[in-house]
């Protein structure tokens, strides 16, 4: 599945909801999300318009990590 190019750090804030995310805290640009779903887990997403397609991917890689998804699993659950 093909990643989308023009989420911003917010939509992707947001859409993380349906994954147990919530906003902790932000920092200037830097938005800091938490989940106690599957252990504890920290993610920071920029809050930029859009994010670039390389951060987007790291940070999506992050997250398919810790909920043991595949990719493409991730983006069917998040409907990015």
């Amino acid at each position: 599945m093909k990643l989308p190019r023009d989420i911003s750090g917010l939509s992707l804030a947001n859409a993380l909801k349906a994954l147990g995310y919530e906003i902790t805290r932000q920092s200037g640009s830097h938005i800091r999300l938490t989940t106690a779903v599957n252990g504890e887990h920290h993610i920071t997403i920029p809050a930029h318009d859009p994010l670039k397609i390389g951060t987007l991917a790291g940070i999506l890689a992050d997250i398919a990590r810790h909920h043991e998804l595949s990719r493409d699993e991730l983006l069917r659950n998040l409907d990015l």
